[in-house]
């Protein structure tokens, strides 16, 4: 292994991706990494067993395993070491392996990383005043809350957390102590502080505060961004606030009627949270509120009124199209036939807009119906047209139809850029997860592959246009 090859795949998420790690443990294939981790250097692999065998108490081991990346210097590594090292004890040498010098100290994502193994070391003293000095920053004082969960110091994170929003609050009157004119980051610094104020005080046990905290906030009637008053309901529903929670939903129906229902559902009044639901979709008919109804006739077993009141979303053009998850229903149904009727129903406009989606779709379906014969000559036919484009979708019908290694030889065979994620999965579902860790390249592998890829789009770039290449003529000058 080597360093640059380790940061090449920090940057771009290569070696084994991380789902297929987690599918690894969940199966009980810790062996299978270590060896990957050994072999491979990959760090995805080391990283996922040390864990596993450093849960398991196998601390040896799990140091082992990862020694060779610190070795190399590779910073990753020696944060995981020391958690190891923290774990069997030696907290004190874990930290004085990794406490940042001067200069790391004003690199927050540093002292995040440092602040965590401070208080998994028991000092969460001095994990606060890590991070104290970058409060000014919204997702370390998130952090702030987070490494202090349950360390007994709730009291020590209130007192600068009200500092911070009473900071806010003197930029929201006045100028920003940062770039001293009148900016508009103080509104935004003030209402962030005090979801995590509230947050505090109603993990530690002072829930009346914590909801009163948000009521005053929302009461003075200043302008709040989507999420503040999300929180705000989902704190009322969990106090079981539930009039209270009403009261929001009218006021801001799309950021809390969802949660209203919900809330009410649990109570025992599905009747009731139906009604809620149906009346907003008349009056606003947000697509979240739609997707609020569709979860909750599903739960009661309704799943054709469901589908129906998602209808009116399947030809959106956005991420609030329902079309996959309508069909995805009426599949876990036992009706693939019922959902290919559904796809069939698109308008012409939707289906000249989107053809591959639909296609692709259609396929799906059809090895879902058992159709798998027509999947196979209607993705055949598109792949002579479109040649390797169809390659996945015909490998998933023939492993349906019973020709698994047929499927297999036909993406080992591939160039289709899921081909990396689909063989893998595929060999993990008949039970060879080996096959399945192998047929995944090597990071060098990958690398040098998005490598040479490079230098060809490159080489192709310069032979269009000659003129662009970098401080190079490839041709004489016409003067």
């Amino acid at each position: 292994m080597n360093i640059d090859d380790l940061a090449w795949q920090a940057r771009n998420h290569g070696g084994v991706y991380p789902r297929m790690v987690r599918t690894l443990l969940d199966l009980g294939q810790v062996e299978l990494l270590i060896r990957a981790a050994r072999e491979r250097g990959d760090w995805n692999c080391a990283e996922a067993a040390a864990r596993e065998l450093c849960a398991a108490g196998e601390f040896d081991r799990a140091l082992a395993l990862v020694d060779p990346f610190t070795d190399i210097g590779w910073r990753a590594a020696e944060w995981v070491t020391a958690e190891i090292m923290i774990r069997r004890g030696e907290g004190d040498e874990a930290l004085v392996m990794v406490r940042p010098d001067p200069a790391e100290l004003g690199d927050g994502h540093v002292c995040a990383r440092y602040a965590e193994l401070l208080s998994k070391a028991g000092r969460v003293e001095e994990a606060v005043d890590v991070l104290t000095p970058h409060l000014g920053e919204y997702w370390l004082r998130s952090r702030l809350v987070e490494v202090t969960e349950g360390r007994g110091r709730d009291d020590l994170v209130l007192g600068l957390l009200t500092r911070e929003a009473e900071r806010g609050e003197r930029a929201e009157a006045g100028a920003c102590e940062r770039c001293g004119e009148s900016c508009g980051t103080g509104r935004t610094y003030r209402w962030d502080v005090l979801l995590l104020i509230s947050r505090v005080l109603e993990r530690a046990g002072r829930a009346d505060e914590a909801v009163e905290v948000l009521r005053a906030e929302w009461a003075s009637g200043r302008r709040h961004p989507v999420n503040f008053p999300e929180y705000y309901a989902e704190l009322l529903a969990r106090q079981g606030l539930i009039e209270e929670l009403g009261a929001l939903a009218a006021e801001d129906h799309r950021s809390a009627l969802d949660v209203y229902a919900k809330a009410l559902e649990d109570a025992g009044r599905a009747s009731e949270a139906e009604i809620v639901l149906r009346e907003g979709i008349e009056a606003h008919d947000h697509p979240k509120d739609r997707a609020a109804l569709m979860r909750l006739l599903v739960r009661r077993g309704r799943v054709d009124e469901a589908v129906e009141i998602g209808r009116p979303t399947y030809e959106y053009y956005d991420c609030w199209n329902f079309l996959h998850w309508a069909l995805e229903l009426l599949v876990d149904d036992g009706r693939p036939d019922r959902a290919l009727e559904l796809l069939d129903g698109l308008t012409d406009a939707y289906v000249e807009e989107h053809p591959d989606q639909v296609r692709h779709l259609r396929l799906w379906l059809l090895g879902e119906a058992g159709r798998c014969a027509e999947g196979i000559s209607g993705a055949t036919a598109l792949n002579r047209r479109e040649p390797g484009r169809w390659d996945t979708a015909l490998a998933r019908l023939l492993e349906r139809d019973g020709r698994l290694e047929e499927a297999l030889a036909l993406l080992r065979s591939s160039t289709h850029y899921l081909v990396h994620h689909d063989l893998p999965d595929m060999l993990i579902r008949h039970d060879r997860p080996a096959e399945a860790l192998d047929s995944i390249p090597t990071i060098a592998e990958a690398r040098a592959t998005v490598e040479q890829r490079e230098r060809e789009a490159a080489e192709r770039r310069k032979q269009d246009d000659p003129w662009s290449a970098e401080g190079e003529f490839t041709l004489e000058p016409p003067f």
